[in-house]
């Protein structure tokens, strides 16, 4: 799962236009249509897991697995999809999409790291070359932060989307400095362990994945949406209590059916690595805030983030009133 990086217009009417073949309209609006930007992984199975929990409570889900975010944002935001999951920051600003985020699925959990034959500190990478995801996302804005906290200037950014295609980066040497995530972590430390360098990452809070919907749709399914929020945010509070939960949870509600030996293996270390960034309380207006520092700081965000308004990013009615009926942790 990866960060929405800055959409513009003609990017969203493009993406609108393929998305119209790629998902055909509901008969129906009674289903919850789910919009992921990814495929089924380890890495979606908690919340799949969530989503099932949540049609134990009467909700009925549809779930579509589109090539990217953005088409999957687009969905939301076209009405061929009523929930998307991404971090639709720029897209809601710059775009005034009829959407608002009502749920923070995961914070940023990233790792800055170096090949120790060039670097080993954040002051070695002064007038050097880094690789991140995209322009304007998170990691981008994770490695400036660092440079203006280290007061350090990097010679050029490239652009290299995808955590795993930038870990492969570094294992060939094509990548000297770059930042991966935990999956990404856990590989270089198997296969060259005393390669690579991990640098010091302090104060970054942010949003990675959200639940987003059409405003429509928020409006007239508050029984659904709570349903869900409720679901996701107690699966989450069971899974960091116990992260070996989510493979006996896959085994119950039968997903993943077609998963290799090799993706099985990797669900308990996924999930005892990811725990820390699964919000036990939903986000809401304390990760909204932090979300308006880091993302102004990234670029997808403009303007003071102490003068944004949460409201016109966020709908917490869901997520209030669910916290107010199961309490906060």
């Amino acid at each position: 799962m990866g960060i929405l990086a800055d959409m513009t217009q003609s990017r969203a009417v493009v993406s609108a236009l393929a998305l119209a073949l790629a998902i055909p309209a509901a008969a129906s609006a009674d289903p919850m249509r789910v919009a992921f930007g990814d495929i089924a992984t380890v890495e979606t199975l908690g919340l799949l897991i969530a989503m099932e929990r949540a049609k134990e409570q009467g909700v009925e889900i549809e779930t579509t697995f589109l090539k990217s975010e953005d088409i999957a944002a687009q969905a939301v935001v076209s009405g061929q999809a009523d929930i998307g999951i991404g971090g639709p920051y720029a897209l809601l600003q710059k775009v005034k999409a009829p959407i608002r985020i009502f749920l923070q699925l995961s914070e940023l959990q990233m790792y800055p790291v170096v090949n120790t034959e060039f670097y080993d500190e954040w002051a070695d990478l002064d007038g050097q070359e880094i690789a991140v995801h995209s322009r304007g996302s998170g990691t981008e804005a994770i490695m400036q932060m660092m440079a203006d906290k280290h007061g350090i200037k990097y010679s050029s950014v490239a652009y290299v989307p995808g955590a795993e295609v930038r870990t492969g980066a570094l294992l060939q040497g094509n990548v000297k400095a770059t930042i991966v995530d935990s999956s990404g972590k856990r590989v270089l430390e198997a296969e060259a362990p005393d390669k690579f360098a991990f640098l010091p990452l302090d104060g970054v809070e942010a949003t990675d994945e959200a639940m987003f919907a059409n405003t429509d749709y928020l409006a007239q399914n508050p029984e659904d949406v709570a349903k869900l929020v409720e679901a996701v945010v107690t699966t989450w509070r069971e899974i960091a209590a116990d992260p070996t939960v989510v493979a006996k949870l896959r085994e119950q509600y039968n997903l993943l059916p077609d998963a290799t030996p090799e993706m099985l293996a990797e669900i308990e270390p996924y999930y005892s690595g990811m725990k820390d960034a699964l919000p036990m309380n939903g986000g809401g207006e304390e990760a909204a805030r932090s979300d308006f520092a880091f993302y102004t700081a990234s670029g997808a965000l403009e303007g003071n983030p102490e003068e944004l308004k949460v409201e016109d990013f966020w709908d917490l009615t869901a997520l209030n009133g669910v916290l107010g009926k199961i309490g906060t942790q």
